[in-house]
């Protein structure tokens, strides 16, 4: 049996319907901005492997630091121990993050970051006697697949099997100049019951690339601050250069009390979460009564290699030329987004750094389950450029090591297809 036939056999993928898909495309290699199939046909990796790709695929500097620390400590508990990639790592972060963030707490994805956060925000306010139970989110979220991520993401028919399991949100819209007011005036109402606000800062990627600006998103956290509702801003999609800046947090005025990252975080070189707080936060769980503690924690916390990884990836990232090329990637997406704006075809050109999207004209209307991605995705592997339309919402998220020739083929061959004629 060859890859595809014995894949079929065990492997159930992610949102995907296994009944209906055709058969996964095996990968044997990757290098750089490219992933090699079986047959030897090569792809640009255009949505870096599901946004988690920085630097491109098996980058040497972050295989030989990796390769040393497996030869030295591969994992050890952390509840008791320590070592020091995860003690330099926290350091490099902090650093690089708003002044008020000062401990970091390890997981293993985005979705348990998430589920951290949470958690302290929550228990922030029991330790101190207070019952706040309220959470506040955007409408359209997405935080994560489990339970508590889940609960603060948007309902839609991705989490209405587990409807009833759900805990209670208040969601409302992303802030503009027209509806701050309403909302500021429908959270002052229950202010004293909302725990912490999370939210997607700047883009709401699984909901469809939404944008929203820093400004107004900037008066929306102030006013939380001032009702002292927690603010929990999950960087896991926009942190490390996504925006063209190295995190969200760099347009804003206001400083979040708890930050969540993952996906690019060890540049996709290997699962890890992190969950950064400020000292208030930190020191609500401080006491003499152990039952204060937060009782969270996972089999490979902190692990030497992930932490080696994130370190050696943040090394890149903060190069010469890796922002040279975070700036190339955001100016070239400004100017073929003037392109795209003049498309009979499409329509909401948006583009925040690195990250360009736009939806395409339909009779469907905007929806991750417009059947016009499936043909689109097909197109663009025929062409050899991994796309995943989310329905008819087009983007583009590619590594940073990407040229501008490669960027100019992925261009023009958008161009072609949207010329195309739909089956």
């Amino acid at each position: 049996m060859n890859l595809q036939q014995r894949d079929k056999l065990v492997n159930w993928h992610p949102y995907t319907q296994m009944k209906t898909t055709e058969d996964a495309i095996p990968i044997v290699k990757g290098k750089g901005v490219y992933l090699f199939d079986d047959e030897g046909k090569r792809y640009i990796d255009a949505v870096s492997s599901w946004w988690v790709t920085l630097h491109g695929h098996a980058h040497p500097h972050i295989a030989q630091r990796v390769s040393e620390q497996l030869n030295t400590l591969e994992q050890v508990i952390f509840a008791g121990f320590t070592h020091e990639p995860a003690i330099q790592l926290a350091e490099n972060l902090l650093q690089l993050l708003p002044s008020n963030q000062e401990k970091v707490f390890y997981s293993d994805n985005g979705s348990t970051a998430v589920e951290v956060a949470l958690k302290m925000c929550i228990q922030f306010a029991y330790n101190q006697g207070k019952e706040k139970t309220k959470i506040l989110a955007f409408k359209d979220a997405y935080h994560g697949d489990t339970f508590g991520a889940m609960s603060v993401s948007g309902r839609s028919v991705w989490t209405k099997p587990f409807g009833e399991m759900l805990f209670d949100v208040v969601f409302i819209d992303t802030p503009n100049s027209n509806n701050l007011e309403n909302l500021t005036s429908q959270i002052k109402d229950i202010a004293d019951e909302i725990a912490c606000f999370i939210y997607e800062p700047l883009i709401q990627g699984a909901a469809g690339m939404l944008m929203h600006n820093p400004e107004d998103l900037s008066a929306l956290m102030k006013f939380c601050k001032d009702q002292n509702i927690l603010l929990i801003q999950d960087e896991v999609f926009t942190g490390f250069g996504r925006t063209g800046k190295l995190f969200a947090a760099d347009y804003l005025t206001e400083e979040p009390d708890i930050m969540c990252f993952s996906k690019g975080l060890t540049g996709g070189t290997m699962p890890m979460g992190i969950t950064t707080s400020s000292n208030e936060i930190f020191n609500a769980f401080l006491s003499e009564d152990k039952y204060k503690t937060l009782f969270h924690g996972h089999s490979f916390t902190a692990n030497p290699l992930a932490c080696t990884a994130a370190l050696a990836s943040m090394e890149l990232l903060l190069s010469k030329e890796t922002q040279e090329n975070v700036n190339l990637i955001s100016e070239k997406h400004k100017e073929f987004s003037k392109v795209l704006q003049q498309h009979s075809r499409v329509e909401n050109v948006r583009q925040t750094g690195t990250i360009l999207a736009w939806d395409f004209k339909t009779e469907q209307g905007t929806s991750y389950f417009n059947t016009i991605g499936k043909f689109f995705y097909k197109e663009f592997l025929n062409r050899g450029i991994i796309m995943r339309p989310l329905g008819n919402v087009m983007y583009l998220v590619p590594p940073y090591c990407i040229t501008s020739e490669e960027l100019d083929y992925i261009y023009e061959s958008i161009l072609q297809v949207l010329e195309m004629e739909l089956n």
